[in-house]
Parts: C-alpha cells; sequence; structure tokens
C-alpha cells in the first residue's frame, strides 16, 4: 500500500507542476508499479476500463470524420448568431445545453461532440475558449448527475442496486438545476473580463452565411444520419443490453465504411496521448485499490461517524467529493458500493444519493478527477490551448466546494 500510495502522489505531483507531458508520466507511474510488482500484470491490465477507453476511442473518429464536413463551422456560428454575440447568453447556452445533453447521453460523449464546436464559437467572436471549456468540463459532470445513465458513477451505483431511471431522475435533478445554475453563474462572473466580445466581432459573426461553412454537402449526407443514430443509441443502451463503448464503436465502424475519407486520416482523430494517459492512470488507480488504500479511506467513514445516520450520509457525500478529486471517481465508486450497503444502503435509498453526488461533484475538482475532465484536456492541447494541472484546480477545487456545500444542505433538507 505505501509504494502505491507513494507512486501516485509523486505521478500526481509531476503532472500537477507540469514539469513533464502527463502522459509520459502516466506511463512511468504504471511501469513503476508493475516493475515494483505491486499488482500483477494480470490485475493491471483488469483495472483498466476498456469500456471508456472504447467509448473515447469511438466517438473521437466519429466526431473527426464529421469535422471534416464542415458541420462543427455551421453549429458555431449558429450558436454565436442566436446568442447574438452576448457574453452571457454564451455562456448559458453552453451551459444549458451541455447539461442537458451529459444528463441523456454521458459527460464523456457531450465533452467530446461540443468542446471541438466551442473552439470554432471562440475563435468567430475573437475571445478565449478556455473559460467556456472549463464550463462545458463542469457542466457535464454536474449534469450527467441528474439520470442513471449520465455518469459512470451513476451506472455503477445502478449495476448494484434495483433503483430505477426515474429514481435517479426524482432524487438527483432538483439538486442539479441548482447547482448548474450557480456555477454557470460563478463562471461567468469569474471570467467575463475573458469573455468580452468586441463590437465588431459581433458584427461580423452576425453578418456571416452559415450554411456556406459546409465543405462537403455529399459527405455530410453520408456520415450525418449515421452519428444521430450513434448519439441516440446512447439514449437506448441501456434496455438494448450494449456497452457505451460497444456503442461508439459501432458507430464509428459503420461510419469508417460510408466515409470516402481515407482510414489513415480518420485515425489520425484519436487522440493517442490520451488513451494511453487513462491506462496509465487506471493502472496507479488500480494499484491503490487492490492494496486497501482506497477501501481504508472508505471504511474511515464508519469508525469515525459511530453510526448516526446523519453524519453517515454527509461523511458519504464529502469523502467521496474529495477523494473523487484526487482519484478517479469510477474506482472509488466501485470500492464505496460495498460500503455503502454495509452502511445502510440496502435499507435506505438515501446513502446511495449521497454517494452519487460526491462522487459525481467531486468529478471537478482536478484535471484527472474524472474521464470528460482528460479528454477535454487533451482536446485543448491538440488546438494549441493546454489545460494545465493548476489553472483547471483553480477553477475546479471552489466549484467543487460550492456543489458539496449546496448537495449538503440538500441532503439536510430532503433526508435528514
Amino acid at each position: 500500500m505505501v509504494v502505491a500510495i507513494a507512486i501516485f502522489s509523486a505521478a500526481l505531483l509531476v503532472i500537477a507542476f507540469e514539469r513533464m507531458d502527463r502522459t509520459k508520466v502516466a506511463l512511468l507511474g504504471a511501469v513503476a508499479i508493475l516493475v515494483t510488482q505491486t499488482i500483477s500484470q494480470e490485475a493491471a491490465i483488469e483495472a483498466v476500463d476498456w469500456n471508456t477507453l472504447g467509448l473515447l476511442a469511438g466517438m473521437m473518429i466519429v466526431v473527426r470524420l464529421t469535422e471534416t464536413t464542415g458541420m462543427y463551422t455551421y453549429l458555431a456560428i449558429r450558436a454565436a448568431q442566436l446568442s447574438r454575440g452576448r457574453p452571457l447568453a454564451v455562456v448559458a447556452s453552453l451551459a444549458l445545453a451541455t447539461g442537458t445533453l451529459s444528463a441523456f447521453l454521458d459527460n464523456l460523449t457531450t465533452v467530446l461532440l461540443v468542446v471541438p464546436i466551442t473552439f470554432l464559437l471562440a475563435d468567430a467572436l475573437d475571445i478565449d475558449p478556455i473559460p467556456l471549456i472549463l464550463l462545458e468540463v463542469f457542466a457535464s459532470n454536474i449534469g450527467g448527475t441528474a439520470t442513471l445513465i449520465g455518469d459512470p458513477p451513476n451506472i455503477l451505483i445502478a449495476g448494484a442496486t434495483d433503483l430505477s431511471f426515474l429514481a435517479f431522475v426524482a432524487n438527483l435533478t432538483p439538486v442539479v438545476i441548482v447547482v448548474l445554475l450557480v456555477v454557470t453563474a460563478l463562471m461567468y462572473l469569474a471570467y467575463r473580463r475573458r469573455l468580452q466580445i468586441a463590437p465588431e466581432a459581433r458584427d461580423r459573426v452576425m453578418e456571416l452565411d452559415p450554411s456556406r461553412s459546409i465543405e462537403d454537402r455529399d459527405e455530410l449526407r453520408r456520415t450525418l444520419p449515421i452519428m444521430l443514430l450513434t448519439i441516440a443509441a446512447f439514449f437506448v443502451h441501456k434496455p438494448l443490453h450494449l456497452e457505451p463503448a460497444t456503442v461508439a464503436l459501432a458507430g464509428a465502424t459503420v461510419m469508417l465504411v460510408v466515409s470516402r475519407q481515407s482510414m489513415e486520416k480518420a485515425l489520425a482523430g484519436i487522440e493517442w496521448p490520451t488513451l494511453f494517459f487513462f491506462m496509465g492512470l487506471f493502472v496507479m488507480v488500480g494499484a491503490l485499490e487492490e492494496r486497501g488504500a482506497i477501501q481504508e479511506v472508505a471504511d474511515g467513514i464508519a469508525s469515525v461517524t459511530g453510526g448516526d445516520r446523519g453524519a453517515e450520509l454527509l461523511g458519504i457525500l464529502w469523502v467521496s467529493g474529495i477523494a473523487s478529486g484526487i482519484v478517479d471517481n469510477i474506482p472509488f465508486t466501485a470500492t464505496m458500493i460495498p460500503v455503502v450497503e454495509q452502511l445502510g444502503g440496502t435499507e435506505d435509498d438515501a446513502y446511495w444519493w449521497a454517494l452519487s453526488l460526491g462522487a459525481c461533484f467531486g468529478g471537478n475538482a482536478t484535471i484527472i478527477a474524472a474521464a470528460a475532465n482528460v479528454a477535454a484536456a487533451g482536446m485543448a492541447s491538440r488546438a494549441g490551448r493546454p489545460i494545465g494541472f493548476v489553472p483547471f484546480l483553480r477553477a475546479g477545487v471552489p466549484i467543487t466546494l460550492v456543489s458539496l456545500l449546496i448537495s449538503t444542505g440538500y441532503v439536510a433538507l430532503r433526508y435528514l
């Protein structure tokens, strides 16, 4: 356990100080875990979440093939024109759209779809895209909390319980709406100076003809229906007994078949550094889980609260929020599920809502805490506008604390 904690902590520090590319750091950490035999090679392979990697790769190919048609430029121009170039309207519309999509798709897929549009929108309005990207990451993790399929921690909780889709909506959507509105307002106030739109930029955008941005109409007719069907399949993947990765890779495969673009160009759209970063991160977190470090944190809740229901609910909320900001919220949730069952989750559903709120909102704290964060950072780096660990931390920690405070009030009012 000591070795696993030391390697993960060292990797986290190097990533935070940005002395080395984070993908290299994650791979070095994974190699160190294996060389020191902290976990076996078989356990390391099992620790990798292949569903997440498959979802990422599939949607990256889908985005790449549709991007060449000019569709995202069209959507960016239309979004700018609908907001009439007003900063608050731009921020509010992006947050609302991202949060809503994340609730019914999943936060990772949503980020992969909206980030390319956002870069083009920011370019058209001549504003800094980074505040908008950060807002979308936060909105995706918040919006995904509202439903069973929106965020991986909720999918894990649903798999371990008999909680229905409507139960998630009824218990989590009210607080999600409040948190999303508050976070959107705070982000606008914090970054409004970097989102000022010059009158000439606004006039220039309003005069543009969006239809002229479509560069290949034939390719668009071939690929757009497949993209829409893929997105629709995400809404019903659970009843169809299909994993999100299966849906994404199936859509990407069909699109590759019908597209006239070369395989080489299509595969060039995959963010390979992001995928390898995830692999390294999963191995390091897997070692923490295998050696009992995460379980020690989880068990501490039971000993500290002394059996008091209110203390247990708030303890689960805050410990999950803080821990999910340090390690990936997927393995942490998986580790917490048996602990929550022991504390009272088998008889009291409020324990599961506390776990969901903590794990999902905690994913906003750091750049490595949730898959959507890592994916957005990878796309930003590729666009030449990298988001550093510390700049993300400066925005992510306050947003997470505000979200957890609002959730504390909600849990206290509704369940205590």
